[in-house]
């Protein structure tokens, strides 16, 4: 860990009696991109950077709660009789509304509080999962200190997506926490969103590595287009019904689609459905040109991908625009695209090896001249998921 955040416990709290380390990560999605909550398939992986916790148990009903990310940074404390949301909680919210859902939704209440402080090195408004990567690290903290053994990392999944759609209003899909919860080093996620079956696909990347850029274009997703973009996918469904026996959009494929699009009456919800459509189908395709080992294919479906994202789904954005289409001008990128939930954050690259640096070089030039934003760039390893550290 780049900062010792023990020793940042110990200053907040007095001492670090007690006291018990974590980790989760930070997750970036290779394809498969606002498909988790239309039934399709993702294809995710978690990160070697993430979130850290240091926590313990009071004999209160105090929950309190520290982020050394945040300079001159108060405690926020919370009574376990008072569970709501407050937005001058901020961040905390997030933590917070795990330990409801604790309750609310499994009936696991806490018989007393306790105290966390956290620090991260996901950037801020990257797109890279620093929210599920605090709820999957709640999760975690909850079931090793209070002794939820019957709770499985899949059930902490679930229980962060409950409390982000339930206590935090936003209505995002399962992906980013099962990844978070359920990441395995050198390897990504094949993830079924319509039951959650799933398989470990290791990437083998000899001659390439996975390089995030970061638009610095920050977003928030509760405040942005998000919701509006599932409900407009709830009315495509929902005409599509009337004509095909499907119960998500996940369930059609091209051909399907195209053969019966003209019962969705709206053009935009007609174009949300077919990105859904279309994008399921090319993560499948996607997946199985990686297990013949075709990188180049694999490639060009994260180019397509992006497309889609921009033109037909709309959650792409100038910066990461400028950020995928140079990327495909430079020799030896393989494959660029938007990831997350878009309208700002990072796109995911896989860049060869002896591109690496040319890649940064010329991109950072080219996006600094158009935007005036120096991009950051992560050549990232793949990682676990959510765990105690000691």
């Amino acid at each position: 860990m780049e900062f010792d955040l023990l020793a940042e416990f110990g200053k907040v709290y007095g001492d670090t009696e007690g006291v018990r380390e974590y980790f989760s990560p930070g997750r970036v999605n290779l394809i498969g991109e606002h498909t988790d909550y239309n039934g399709g398939h993702v294809f995710p992986c978690a990160l070697t950077i993430g979130t850290y916790g240091v926590a313990r148990k009071r004999d209160d009903d105090k929950i309190r709660f520290y982020s050394a990310n945040i300079k001159d940074a108060d405690v926020v404390e919370v009574s376990l009789k008072d569970l709501s949301y407050d937005k001058a909680y901020n961040w905390a919210n997030y933590p917070l509304g795990v330990v409801w859902a604790f309750g609310e939704d499994r009936g696991k209440s806490l018989d007393s509080g306790f105290e966390m402080a956290i620090w991260g090195n996901i950037p801020n408004g990257s797109g890279l999962s620093s929210s599920a990567s605090l709820e999957v690290l709640t999760g975690t903290i909850l079931c090793d200190l209070y002794g939820f053994d019957d709770l499985t990392m899949t059930d902490l999944a679930l229980i962060g997506q409950y409390s982000e759609n339930n206590f935090n209003g936003m209505n995002c899909g399962i992906m980013d926490q099962f990844a978070v919860a359920m990441g395995k080093k050198d390897c990504a996620i094949f993830l079924d969103t319509s039951d959650l079956s799933f398989e470990y696909a290791n990437i083998k990347l000899p001659d390439a590595k996975i390089v995030i850029t970061n638009s610095k274009v920050k977003h928030s997703l509760v405040n942005s287009e998000y919701n509006t973009r599932r409900s407009e996918c709830a009315t495509a469904l929902k005409q599509l019904q009337s004509v095909c026996d499907i119960e998500t959009l996940g369930d059609l494929d091209e051909e399907t689609f195209e053969a019966n699009k003209s019962v969705i009456t709206d053009e935009k919800c007609r174009n949300r459905a077919k990105h859904a459509v279309y994008e399921n189908r090319r993560t499948l395709r996607a997946v199985e040109a990686l297990k013949s080992n075709d990188i180049t294919t694999f490639g060009k479906l994260m180019n397509e991908s992006h497309v889609s994202l921009r033109d037909d789904y709309e959650t792409s954005c100038q910066e990461c625009d400028i950020l995928a289409e140079e990327a495909w001008k430079i020799d030896g990128v393989i494959g660029s695209r938007i990831t997350g939930g878009g309208f700002g954050g990072c796109t995911v690259s896989i860049v060869k090896n002896e591109a690496v640096d040319t890649f940064k070089d010329t991109l950072g030039r080219i996006y600094k001249e158009k935007t005036g934003i120096d991009p950051e760039f992560y050549v990232v390893d793949i990682g676990d998921g959510a765990h105690r550290i000691r």
